[in-house]
C-alpha cells in the first residue's frame, strides 16, 4: 500500500499562498524587474500615460455651481477660518451675505453699511466678523458657533473713523487688527482709537495684509506704486519697495514667512521674498488684463489669481506660467478670490453679483474614492509626471481653449514684447559696448527700493 505524502510536500507553495490576514486580501504576485526581460515597457507605459492625459482633459469640468443673491456688484469675499462650508461677502450696497457652501444657500443677509463694504476679516476665535465700509465706519458682528445667524441683526461693537477705510486685515492670533485708508493704523478691539499709525508719505493705502506666520508683521499696497511694510512693534514702518505699476494687493505664502506675492496692473503677478526685494523670485504672466486678487493655497505650493480679463489662473509658487484656466460666457471682470482651507476649491466673485465655485484640481473626482481608484490615479500621476516632457504628452496637457478675445490679445501682447526685444537688440548692436546693459526681467519691474 502506497502512502500519500503530505499536502505540504506535494504543493510546497501552498502554505506560503495561504498566508493572508482576510481572505479579502490579494495573492502577492512575484515580479522580476529586470528591463532585459520587459522590452516593451517603455512604450506601454508611454501609452497608458498618452491616455491618461487624454483622460485628464476629457474629465475636466471644473464648474461646480454659483451663489447669486447680491443685488449689487461683490466687492470683497472672505473664507470661515475654521468651518469650511461658510464665506462671507459684502457689496456695493452696503449689504453682507453668509453664505453655506454645501448647499448653496445664504443663511443670512445684514445691512451693514451705507455705501460702499470696503473689507471683512474674521477675528482669530472665529466667533465674530468685522466690516467696514465708506460711511466711516469699523462694525463687529457676533456670529458664534451655532448655525442659525437669523438673529444678527446689530452690530456688537461699532467705532467711527474720520477718513474712509479701504481695507482690513487682522492678526491670526493676536487682538489685533489693521485698516489703511489715508495712513494704516492698528486697532485693538476694546478701544474706539487706534493704538498707533503709520504714514510714510502716499495719498491712498488700498490695500493692507497681515502675516500669518511672522504676525507681527504686516504689508501693504499704496497708490503710489509701492509695497510697504510695517512692524506693529515699531514706531516707523520697515522699507517699501516701488514698482513701475500700482500693485491691487498682496498675499503672503501661508508656509514661508517672508515669501509674498503681488497682483499687479502691468497683468502680471510678483512673487518676492520680502528679505531681498533688489529682484524678485519670479514673474507669472498669462493674464491679458490687470490682475485684481490673488491667493494661496493653503499648502504653499499654489495660488490663484483673478484678473480684470474674467478668467481664473492657477499658477505654481516657482512657476513662470499657469497650469490652469478657467472661465464662462456670463462671468465677468473678477473682483475677489479665494481658496479654501481644505486645498480643493476656489471661490470667485465678479461684477454681475454672483459667486461661483470651482474644483482646484479641473478633473478630480469629487467624492469618496475606492482604493482601487486612488491607486489607478496615482498611477496616472506617476505616468504623466515621467512622460511630461514628450512633445505630444506636453502639448495635449498645456493646451487650454481661452475665449477669442483673450486669444487675440495674447497674441497682440507677445508681437509687442517681441517688437521690444529687437529695439532693444538694435540700440544695443549700434551703440558704445556697455551703454546698453542687460538687465534681467526678475529686476526690470522694479523701480527702487526705500528703508
Amino acid at each position: 500500500m502506497i502512502r500519500r505524502p503530505p499536502r505540504s510536500t506535494l504543493f510546497p507553495y501552498t502554505t506560503l499562498f495561504r498566508s493572508r490576514e482576510t481572505k479579502y486580501d490579494i495573492h502577492k504576485v512575484q515580479r522580476n524587474y529586470n528591463p532585459t526581460i520587459h522590452p516593451l515597457e517603455a512604450p506601454r507605459e508611454y501609452a497608458r500615460a498618452l491616455n491618461a492625459v487624454k483622460l485628464e482633459r476629457v474629465f475636466a469640468k471644473p464648474f461646480i455651481g454659483s451663489l447669486d443673491g447680491h443685488k449689487d456688484s461683490i466687492q470683497c469675499l472672505v473664507k470661515h477660518p475654521k468651518k469650511l462650508s461658510i464665506v462671507v461677502s459684502g457689496c456695493c450696497d452696503g449689504v453682507v451675505k453668509l453664505w453655506n457652501l454645501p448647499t448653496r444657500e445664504c443663511m443670512t443677509t445684514i445691512q451693514a453699511h451705507s455705501g460702499f463694504v470696503r473689507g471683512i476679516c474674521f477675528t482669530p476665535d472665529s466667533q465674530s466678523f468685522i466690516t467696514i465700509g465708506d460711511d466711516k465706519t469699523i462694525k463687529t458682528w457676533v456670529i458664534g458657533d451655532e448655525y442659525d445667524y437669523d438673529e444678527i441683526a446689530e452690530a456688537s461693537n461699532t467705532i467711527i473713523n474720520k477718513t474712509i477705510l479701504t481695507g482690513i486685515t487682522h492678526s491670526i492670533n493676536k487682538d489685533l487688527f489693521a485698516t489703511c485708508g489715508e495712513n494704516v493704523n492698528i486697532w485693538d478691539s476694546t478701544r474706539a482709537e487706534p493704538l498707533k499709525s503709520f504714514i510714510w508719505g502716499v495719498d491712498t493705502v488700498h490695500s493692507v495684509k497681515f502675516n500669518p506666520i511672522e504676525t507681527n508683521i504686516l504689508g501693504s499696497c499704496a497708490s503710489d506704486r509701492s509695497i510697504m511694510f510695517y512692524d506693529v512693534r515699531e514706531k516707523e514702518p520697515m522699507r517699501k519697495v516701488i514698482l513701475k505699476m500700482r500693485s491691487n494687493t498682496i498675499c503672503w505664502n501661508p508656509m514661508e514667512a517672508f515669501v509674498f506675492t503681488a497682483a499687479n496692473e502691468d497683468e502680471s503677478l510678483h512673487t518676492f521674498d520680502m528679505r531681498n526685494l533688489k529682484v524678485e523670485m519670479c514673474v507669472h504672466h498669462g493674464h491679458v488684463g490687470a490682475v485684481i486678487d490673488v491667493d494661496y493655497s493653503p499648502t504653499g505650493r499654489e495660488f490663484t489669481s483673478g484678473s480684470y480679463d474674467r478668467t481664473i489662473r492657477i499658477f505654481g509658487a516657482d512657476k513662470f506660467k499657469s497650469r490652469e484656466v478657467y472661465h464662462t460666457k456670463r462671468m465677468q471682470r473678477l473682483t475677489n478670490i479665494i481658496w479654501s482651507l481644505d486645498n480643493k476649491y476656489i471661490i470667485c466673485s465678479s461684477d454681475e453679483m454672483n459667486l461661483r465655485i470651482w474644483k482646484s484640481n479641473a478633473s478630480e473626482k469629487l467624492g469618496v474614492l475606492k482604493r482601487r481608484e486612488k491607486i489607478a490615479l496615482d498611477y496616472s500621476e506617476k505616468l504623466k509626471s515621467k512622460f511630461a516632457y514628450h512633445p505630444e504628452i506636453k502639448k495635449i496637457q498645456q493646451h487650454r481653449h481661452v475665449p477669442k478675445y483673450i486669444h487675440h490679445t495674447k497674441n497682440q501682447k507677445f508681437l509687442m514684447i517681441e517688437a521690444k526685444k529687437r529695439r532693444e537688440d538694435n540700440r544695443r548692436k549700434y551703440s558704445k559696448p556697455g551703454t546698453v546693459p542687460y538687465k534681467s526681467e526678475r529686476r526690470n519691474y522694479i523701480v527702487r527700493e526705500d528703508e
